[in-house]
Formats: C-alpha cells, sequence, structure tokens
C-alpha cells in the first residue's frame, strides 16, 4: 500500500481522535456513527479505525456503532477490512460505500445518523462543499475532522460549528518525499471545549511523532511553532495580551478558548503563558496565588 509521512501523520491523528470521541459518545447516548470519506486512498486509515472500535468491544456492547467508509482510490478496501470485520462485536455495523466524500450525506441519511452522536472525518485536497459539512454537523450532535485544501474556518462556523481550531501542518523535507512539505490545512469542528482540547493535544502528540510544525492558516507568513518539547510562549502571550487589551478583561475559560480557536497552542500552554504574564506586570489575576482556575478574570494593566 502506497504512503507518505502525510497520509502517516492522518492516520495516527485519526486514531487517537476516535479513541477518545467513541468512549465519550457511547457514554452519552446508545448509538454513535462514525463516517471516514477520502477522495483518494485512505493510507490505512479505514483499518486503524475499525482496530480502534473493536479495541473498545466493552463499552460497544448493549450498543450500536456503525461505521461508514467511503473512498474512491482504494480498490482493495473489502479485502483489507474482512479480516477485522470479522472480529468486531455483533453490534458494530460496516457499511463500505462506492463512491467518495460527495455521497457522505447520502450515507449519513441511510445509516440513521439523525439525532446520535456522529464523527467524520474527511480528506478533501480541493474546496470544501458546504452540504458535506452540514451532514457531518448532524444537526447539533456532530464533529468533524477535516483536511483539506485550504482554510476552512468561515465555512465550519457556517454549517453549525461554533468552535473551530486550524493548523497548516509543516512537515519535513527530504530527497525522497520533497512534496510532503506542504500538507494542506487540518480543521476541527466541534461544540464541545472538551473535545476541542483533546484534538489539539493529539495534534501535538502526533506532530511531534512525525517531527511536524504548525502554522496558522490564517497567516502565511508567521514562522511555524515547534511541537516538540517545551514550547516557546511568547507568541501566544502576545495574542492573548493583545486580545485583552482588545475586548477587556476575561475569564481564564474563555482565554484558553481562545487559544484553542485562534492559535496552534494547546490550552495547557494558554495557562502557562498567562502566569509569565502576570509574573511580567502585563495582566493581573484576582487571586494572589494558586493555580489559574477557569473562573478567574483576568485584567491587563495597560
Amino acid at each position: 500500500m502506497p504512503t507518505n509521512r502525510t497520509t502517516d501523520f492522518l492516520r495516527e491523528l485519526l486514531v487517537r481522535q476516535v479513541t477518545t470521541w467513541l468512549p465519550a459518545a457511547l457514554h452519552r447516548s446508545r448509538r454513535a456513527t462514525i463516517a471516514l470519506a477520502w477522495a483518494g486512498a485512505d493510507g490505512g486509515a479505514a483499518e486503524a479505525v475499525l482496530r480502534v472500535v473493536a479495541g473498545h468491544a466493552a463499552q460497544v456492547r448493549g450498543r450500536q456503532v456503525t461505521v461508514l467508509v467511503l473512498s474512491d482510490g482504494a480498490a482493495d478496501l473489502p479485502a483489507r477490512l474482512g479480516p477485522i470485520e470479522a472480529e468486531l462485536p455483533a453490534e458494530v455495523t460496516v457499511h463500505l460505500l462506492p463512491g467518495g466524500p460527495d455521497r457522505l450525506p447520502v450515507a449519513v441519511k441511510a445509516a440513521g445518523a439523525a439525532g446520535s452522536p456522529l464523527f467524520c472525518f474527511l480528506d478533501l485536497p480541493g474546496e470544501v462543499s458546504p452540504h458535506l459539512l452540514s451532514a457531518a454537523a448532524n444537526g447539533r450532535t456532530g464533529e468533524v475532522l477535516l483536511h483539506a485544501g485550504g482554510v476552512t474556518r468561515a465555512a465550519l462556523v457556517a454549517a453549525g460549528f461554533p468552535l473551530v481550531a486550524e493548523v497548516a501542518p509543516v512537515l519535513p523535507t527530504d530527497a525522497t518525499a520533497p512534496t510532503d512539505a506542504a500538507a494542506g490545512v487540518v480543521a476541527f469542528g466541534s461544540r464541545s471545549d472538551r473535545s476541542l482540547e483533546a484534538v489539539r493535544d493529539a495534534l501535538w502528540t502526533v506532530g511531534a511523532d512525525f517531527s511536524v510544525r504548525y502554522r496558522d492558516p490564517a497567516d502565511p507568513t508567521a514562522p511555524p511553532v515547534d511541537v516538540a518539547g517545551d514550547p516557546a510562549l511568547e507568541p501566544l502571550a502576545g495574542e492573548l495580551l493583545t486580545e485583552l487589551r482588545r475586548g477587556g478583561p476575561r475569564p481564564v475559560t474563555e482565554l484558553r478558548r481562545h487559544t484553542l480557536t485562534v492559535t496552534v497552542y494547546r490550552a495547557a500552554d494558554a495557562n502557562r503563558a498567562l502566569a509569565n504574564l502576570v509574573e511580567a506586570g502585563d495582566v493581573r489575576r484576582e487571586r494572589d496565588t494558586g493555580r489559574l482556575a477557569g473562573d478567574e478574570i483576568i485584567t491587563p494593566t495597560r
């Protein structure tokens, strides 16, 4: 099976997010749907996701999980997925469907996903169609992890995802795979702060494993952030200070959300950057000591 660093990176990111999403979805609902759609080959990701589902057999029992797989570029998918399907609990149904991502709305509707948790992964090299994102939103019960050719924030918000995170992965180049340097944009749409934090943590963990750096897709001139080791927090501190001066005092929770939706950093990085700003005297906190609590108000000093 042909592969490269981009597809390997996306596969591992998808696996981590499904591993986080599935137990939470089954905790709040007896029915859940996972929809996977590629415009080209899946790079082994479909099998990897089914293995994640198989690994949660205990939580799946007594519930119903549907996995939809759409891929135009993998004629060998039935042969690859068959042995794993045979090991899945009876409560898991796998539908391997002809066609690519454009068939997602029909597939989601046919699977009866309305009203229950839906997780979608879409790998789209070109422009993102609004009807695909609307299908992924599933009313108010969907989350989507998206790999696209360009910025998708406005389209995700318009489709009903109030919380959006975007990064432009910058992969290392070498003589054997020079085209892997440009990896498009990875975006995530959700309504859950917890899911938003989880996907950002997954991005940093997988990014470190693959020596990936992240750039803000809305600012292609900005230097990419190295996610291996301790990050440089000065750019984040500057962004948070600008936001506070622009919008006034804000609770820590809102500043963490701002970090996740506007920058490439993690929520935990926001706490450290705010602590640095407090120490420098650029902002003040409500309490004199202790950890920064989510409801604590941060105020710019000038």
